[in-house]
């Protein structure tokens, strides 16, 4: 499980790659006309991954992190927009169109507060239109279900609930979590990673359960109604019907601790690790291919 001092720790990673990314844009404006001779600052890269998702409208792989929104492709993270925002909850809810929260970028002017709320792209990830609860939420997991939108707010501690596409919010139970699940058949049900284990709520997050037997989960999906797909903390990718008994489908290679886990569908996976290494699947997790590996991936605790 990701513990307080862990995610202090994150957080204070964080903070420096960004103080980096000032210092590397501030060189890079400052540096003299490229054509004569000028050295171009390097990009500082992703940051601890966040976030994975694929766009409909073209199957492009993103990933959110620390330092903004990347398309993946070709071994390649290539920025989005030039933006430096640390782009946490990010999920894709529909052609081009992504919802997101998290941090200012350091070089924002207009940046009001340390959090940003619930944020959507509608062409992704170039724009970003602020929708709620600006200075107030800060949303780790974000899952659409059909007409309700899941969100679990590390400020509050609680998950909340949304039936107008996050402009308004109800808030719900309050338990320490990783990751929400969630289909949109049945939107009520709503599942919930801890790190140590599985919760279940069938009121739509005013209540959870524990899930008897269920693993250390960190990250858990529902690609398809009633089929969960999850990353346990030993790196096994694990499959379920009904939360209790679990199939081992494969395992990440070795490397981090696993951090994302994204079912596209129910074969093809996105994962991540503390090393920041994107990985993806399309035999739902039996073998893995490299999809971005910083230059010097080093292990994140």
């Amino acid at each position: 499980m990701i513990t307080s001092a862990r995610i202090l720790r994150r957080r204070g990673r964080a903070a420096a790659l960004l103080a980096a990314a000032v210092a590397l844009l501030a060189a890079a404006c400052s540096a003299p006309d490229a054509g004569q001779g000028a050295a171009t600052a390097a990009d500082p890269g992703t940051g601890h991954l966040h976030g994975l998702g694929v766009d409909p409208a073209d199957n492009t792989v993103y990933a959110a992190g620390h330092l903004g929104v990347f398309r993946l492709g070709g071994g390649k993270a290539a920025r989005v927009a030039d933006r430096y925002q640390d782009t946490m909850g990010f999920t894709v809810s529909g052609p081009s169109t992504f919802l997101a929260s998290g941090h200012p970028s350091p070089t924002d002017p207009d940046a009001r507060s340390p959090h940003l709320g619930l944020i959507r792209s509608t062409d992704a990830g170039r724009t970003w239109t602020k929708l709620s609860a600006e200075g107030e939420a800060d949303f780790h997991a974000l899952e659409q279900a059909g007409n309700t939108l899941y969100g679990f707010d590390s400020q509050s501690g609680k998950v909340w609930a949304s039936a107008d596409g996050g402009r308004s919010w109800d808030k719900r139970a309050g338990l320490p979590l990783l990751d929400l699940a969630a289909h949109a058949q049945s939107p009520e049900t709503l599942w919930a990673a801890t790190g140590k284990g599985l919760e279940r709520s069938a009121d739509g997050g005013r209540t959870f359960q524990t899930v008897p037997a269920a693993p250390g989960l960190v990250a858990v999906d529902e690609p398809e109604p009633g089929l969960l797909i999850a990353l346990a903390a030993d790196s096994r990718v694990v499959s379920s019907r009904d939360g209790r008994t679990w199939t081992e489908q494969g395992r990440l290679p070795a490397g981090g601790e696993p951090t994302v886990l994204t079912a596209v569908t129910a074969e093809r996976l996105l994962a991540a690790d503390s090393t920041d290494t994107a990985y993806e699947s399309t035999d739902a997790g039996r073998t893995w291919t490299v999809l971005h590996r910083p230059p010097t991936a080093v292990e994140h605790h």
